[in-house]
């Protein structure tokens, strides 16, 4: 099972999915004007907005559950896998990966706001599969991209989230490799299907308060090793470039090459055209679709330009050389225990255990409203229920996994998922852009954009917001 999914994620992004995401990346980056740099300070400013209707999601809340997504065990684990196993250049792919998944992620989300719906109490929610079956007309690639998104997120994460987080405890004396993993696996599904099934609010309000403060903190602990270790930067700069651009390197082994970890690993991270962020950026209530497109742009390079990089160079500065055996959580607590001791692999697994919690949980929001898009409606209590225990169990599952079957199992489904949404967006884009050009002329008037579906050419009954 290993081998072949293995094999099948090796084809699915080399050459398929680098072509097309660097492709995608590209021409929106192009055809936005490089809105990435262009609206950088525009999309800070969008996200203090408060929205019109009172209660309703701001911009602020639709970022900080993509955040909270994006920000994961792939910050720590994944940055770590990618240099020792790919190497100093993955954080290169990483990245420029982000830089481009930036124009991407904002098509994808501004798509999801044009196209978003009104639900019994007035709110708003959407996404791919929104937006593919009402302008697309297609219901059925509309129904295959929610049953790939809840495999990815109810299945694929949430098993790399176990396992990743049951990693940590292997630097402990008491980690028993054939009976922890079990053992960890079982409170985590325990306590998370709890708290899914309904009984955890206290958990779930307790530890997203406890999520920034962590992600704070942990970029201040990077950010003093880089300061200590500064004599080093040049030559980890140096190492980074180096490596990104040994094309002989690259396509002598392609599979197990720098571009690719860093192209998996970040893709994993920030999510930059998967089309899991335009379900949160649907939620929210602002008065011209472009505004919550800019602020996943932000979101993206929050993760992997902020808190991925702080994970890189915390572990390069640290002096230890990334190395095989050293893949994933061990590597991050080697280096943190050159400045904090004994106490770096408590800080790793407090971390981690915060940031896997909050993504297990998180996940289940896109799960949810893309269940509610296959059935018409929430299915029944009876039926999550049922759904939230099997869940629970594939946590636990993940947790016993092997490493390369974990991140392989995410890797593969990932793919199914971006190659439904870019080549929707990539048909639809048009739109988004017009919505850009429609924002920034606004602005030029010194209006607070308000955006009107018939002026950029969409039929007003195609769309249930925007008349």
């Amino acid at each position: 099972m290993a081998a072949l999914i293995g094999k099948l994620s090796g084809i699915l992004y080399y050459p398929i999915l680098i072509i097309v995401l660097v492709a995608a990346g590209v021409y929106f980056t192009i055809r936005t004007k490089f809105i990435q740099g262009r609206l950088l300070k525009e999309s800070i400013a969008v996200v203090t907005e408060k929205p019109d209707k009172e209660g309703a999601v701001s911009s602020f809340q639709a970022l900080m559950v993509s955040t909270a997504s994006r920000v994961g065990t792939g910050n720590i684990v994944g940055v770590s896998s990618a240099l020792c196993l790919g190497g100093y250049g993955a954080i290169f792919w990483m990245w420029l990966i982000a830089i481009l998944g930036g124009a991407t992620a904002f098509i994808e989300s501004t798509l999801a706001q044009i196209y978003k719906k009104r639900d019994e109490n007035g709110d708003s929610y959407g996404g791919p599969a929104h937006y593919i079956e009402t302008a697309l007309h297609s219901r059925a690639v509309g129904v295959l991209f929610s049953v790939f998104l809840i495999l990815t997120y109810a299945g694929g994460f949430n098993m790399l989230a176990a396992y990743n987080l049951q990693s940590t405890f292997s630097v402990y004396s008491f980690y028993d490799p054939k009976v922890s993993p079990m053992i960890i696996g079982a409170v985590l599904a325990i306590v998370c299907g709890w708290t899914i099934i309904g009984g955890g609010r206290r958990i779930i309000n307790v530890a997203s308060a406890l999520v920034p403060f962590m992600g704070i903190i942990y970029c201040l602990v990077a950010l003093v090793m880089v300061i200590l270790n500064i004599k080093l930067m040049p030559e980890i700069f140096g190492k980074i470039f180096a490596d990104a651009f040994d094309f002989k390197a690259i396509f002598g082994g392609v599979a197990g090459s720098s571009m690719m970890y860093g192209i998996k690993r970040g893709l994993y991270s920030n999510e930059a055209g998967v089309g899991s962020a335009p379900n949160a950026a649907a939620a929210a209530d602002v008065s011209h679709p472009v505004k919550q497109g800019l602020v996943q742009m932000l979101s993206v390079f929050l993760d992997t330009l902020l808190i991925c990089s702080a994970t890189a160079f915390m572990c390069l500065s640290s002096g230890i050389a990334p190395a095989e055996e050293l893949a994933g959580a061990p590597y991050v607590q080697q280096a943190l225990g050159t400045f904090m001791g004994g106490f770096g692999n408590v800080f790793v697994t407090v971390a981690m255990v915060l940031f896997a919690f909050t993504t297990l949980i998180g996940n289940f929001f896109y799960v949810d409203n893309n269940l509610a898009f296959i059935y018409k409606k929430m299915p029944s209590k009876t039926f999550m229920l049922v759904f939230r225990i099997l869940a629970s169990l594939i946590i636990f599952w993940g947790a016993t996994l092997e490493m390369g079957l974990a991140w392989d199992i995410a890797d593969v489904l990932m793919a199914f998922m971006c190659l439904i949404n870019i080549p929707a967006i990539l048909i639809l884009g048009g739109k988004a852009i017009d919505a850009c050009k429609d924002y920034e002329k606004q602005k030029i008037e010194g209006k607070n954009p308000v955006f009107r579906a018939a002026d950029i050419g969409i039929d007003p009954s195609h769309v249930q917001y925007w008349k």
